[in-house]
């Protein structure tokens, strides 16, 4: 078995491909495995993965014949992975040299379920170390404790699931997949439910893993109804949370999580397609009279005015932009 399978669906990254593989080679070691998940490329994407991994004893390649987007190119990657620890890469983004020996290390010296790193955010030529808003560092903590109280940034603000390595067993029997029916928003549901179900976790140091910004393909630029998808992925997690033996510990976090998303959203309305706009509005006032009243009412009442009239507005039938 090997130590770690390295999990990374690439479409359509032609621009892209060669470092990311390159620094993939940069971090070989004969106890880990690359799973280069090709989820029907239609440029040379294709061709670069194919040349690579046939010069290579540590990678395999899974092969979409149609495009199924990155939430089931990343479950097609767990399903064929065979090591003891599963960490994720997108397509576009590159790790540092030894990046990869040192996360296994960190992770297997804590002992904890999962493990979250820092990462840098390369914009152009700048970069900016980005921290996960845990409490503690190199400290093993209960996953459940990273996601309250609702008025902070917590562990489940940040969504990057590349940004992280996890033990096999988590992934078991079919859990902790990712929903495959949303486009945008699946790391953000899965992120959650992993603090949820696990029962340790920590937050190291690390800074070799790269995360490319600003990149015109990225779903992150998309003007789109598949931007949309955080409100059925802000659903599933509410339905998820009724559920919780802690409801009441997480509904509050949750909402005015939901709330600030749809917010955000209708702030730059504008810049979305027509229909796609149309469609947000009508769905962020139904997604406000779906969520625990109770509970939104105490959101309101405590979020910044700014956000709090708008919402309000939205869910009375008024003009909310």
């Amino acid at each position: 078995m090997p130590k770690l399978s390295v999990v990374v669906p690439m479409h359509n990254v032609e621009a892209f491909a060669e470092s990311t593989l390159r620094s993939l080679a940069n971090n070989a070691d004969p106890d880990f495995e690359f799973l280069l998940v090709d989820d029907c490329s239609t440029d040379s994407t294709s061709w670069a993965i194919d040349r690579w991994a046939e010069r290579r004893d540590d990678a395999r390649v899974v092969r979409h014949e149609t495009n199924k987007g990155i939430a089931q190119a990343r479950n097609s990657g767990i399903d064929a992975a065979r090591g003891e620890f599963i960490t994720f890469l997108d397509g576009d983004d590159w790790y540092g040299p030894g990046y990869l020996t040192e996360l296994v290390r960190a992770v297997e010296e804590l002992g904890c379920d999962f493990a979250r790193t820092d990462h840098v955010q390369a914009t152009g030529t700048e970069r900016v170390i980005r921290r996960p808003p845990a409490q503690l560092r190199d400290t093993v903590m209960d996953p459940r404790d990273g996601i309250a109280p609702p008025h902070m940034e917590t562990m489940v603000d940040y969504p990057f699931v590349w940004a992280g390595i996890y033990r096999r067993h988590l992934f078991a029997d079919g859990g902790m997949r990712f929903a495959t029916e949303l486009r945008t928003a699946e790391d953000r549901l899965w992120i959650w439910r992993l603090h949820l179900k696990a029962e340790s976790y920590a937050s190291v140091g690390l800074h070799g893993v790269f995360y490319r910004r600003g990149v015109a393909t990225s779903l992150t630029q998309i003007k789109d109804s598949r931007q949309l998808d955080f409100i059925p992925a802000y659903d599933m997690l509410i339905q998820d949370l009724l559920k919780d033996r802690e409801a009441d510990r997480f509904l509050p976090k949750a909402v005015r999580t939901y709330c600030a998303m749809i917010a955000f959203h209708l702030g730059k309305v504008n810049e979305y397609e027509s229909s796609a706009a149309q469609r947000l509005r009508r769905e962020a006032r139904d997604a406000l009279h779906r969520m625990p009243q109770h509970v939104l009412e105490e959101t309101l009442r405590t979020i910044d005015r700014t956000r709090s009239r708008l919402l309000s507005r939205l869910r009375d039938g008024r003009k909310a932009a």
